[in-house]
């Protein structure tokens, strides 16, 4: 299947020192973003209380939120578990010397001014340490996830510079999803984390089918410039590239407006990876490649005739 009814001629690598000034300011403002502001975590790596309580009748999510707000538990995140009726409320943590019990005790009291027969089914408390373990080895999973991929693209392409290339765009797209989530102040929990790697899994694959189109181009004309090579994978693949991200990014839409807020970080990372993905697997894998002096020599190297390694001493 075809987007475009014939190929595109996009010249797309004359302005990518354009984009490598907005890559750079885009990285820029999130680092400086974290340094400010910081990411606002939830429960899941900061530690915090859940609640699960079970109402009568199916849940009004909106109206749980809205009534706990009003008693003062503005952070609260609610989802449906189990059932329609079964609710669980998360919370940060209400104090060293505040109970789960105790919190609980309190939801309930809340929660029975939309029902007086609410039950409460339990009330843990959740420790900083499980979420500092958590944050360690996410990151630990993103750090050998980009060794993985500069060692699989090496090794695959035959030439460091695809390498770096893959490299620099696995890392520049999520921290650009992390820069979005700081600067926006959207709540970065675990399911959010998840979206992140599978952003970077994307980066991978959109960035290792250029390459492959690279490729087969310098195969096909090693003597032609490397930037017409590049240019030309690029508006080949374009057709795939737009029908894939563009279905992705409806589904993932769907998932953001009909998810419900249990699922709000998840489709909101993918969302904004999605768009960082399509642009960096040109104007960062591509390009990078083609400024580190990607030719087709670097894919396919010129082998020594009988007569010149005959002459070698």
């Amino acid at each position: 299947m075809e987007f475009f009814k014939k190929v595109p001629t996009l010249h797309f690598m004359r302005p990518r020192r354009r984009w490598y000034t907005v890559s750079s300011l885009l990285v820029v403002a999130t680092i400086a973003s974290l340094a400010w502001r910081g990411l606002h975590l939830a429960i899941d790596f900061t530690g915090g209380v859940e609640v699960e309580v079970s109402f009568t009748q199916p849940a009004d999510l909106d109206q749980v939120r809205s009534t706990l707000a009003a008693q003062g538990f503005t952070e609260a995140q609610v989802q449906v578990v189990d059932t329609v009726r079964d609710v669980l409320v998360r919370l940060p943590p209400q104090g060293e010397t505040v109970t789960g019990a105790e919190v609980g005790a309190r939801i309930k009291k809340v929660l029975a001014a939309i029902d007086p027969a609410v039950e409460l089914r339990r009330a843990d408390s959740v420790g900083s340490q499980v979420g500092r373990e958590l944050a360690n080895n996410g990151a630990l999973a993103l750090l050998f996830t980009f060794l993985l991929i500069g060692l699989y693209v090496s090794v695959r392409f035959h030439t460091y510079r695809l390498g770096v290339g893959g490299v620099v765009a696995a890392l520049h797209d999520p921290i650009v999803v992390v820069g979005f989530f700081s600067m926006t102040g959207l709540t970065f929990d675990l399911p959010a984390l998840g979206a992140v790697l599978a952003v970077i899994g994307h980066s991978l694959n959109d960035t290792v089918v250029v390459f492959d189109r690279i490729r087969e181009n310098f195969e096909k004309s090693r003597r032609a410039a490397p930037a017409d090579v590049i240019d030309a994978a690029i508006n080949q693949t374009l057709s795939r590239t737009v029908i894939t991200s563009g279905a992705t990014f409806v589904v993932v839409l769907m998932l953001f407006l009909f998810g419900g807020d249990a699922l709000r970080g998840f489709s909101v990372a993918l969302l904004v990876g999605i768009v960082v993905v399509t642009y960096s697997s040109i104007y960062v894998a591509s390009a990078l490649a083609l400024d580190l002096g990607l030719t087709g020599n670097d894919l396919f190297p010129v082998r020594k005739s009988a007569d010149e390694l005959d002459r070698m001493p």
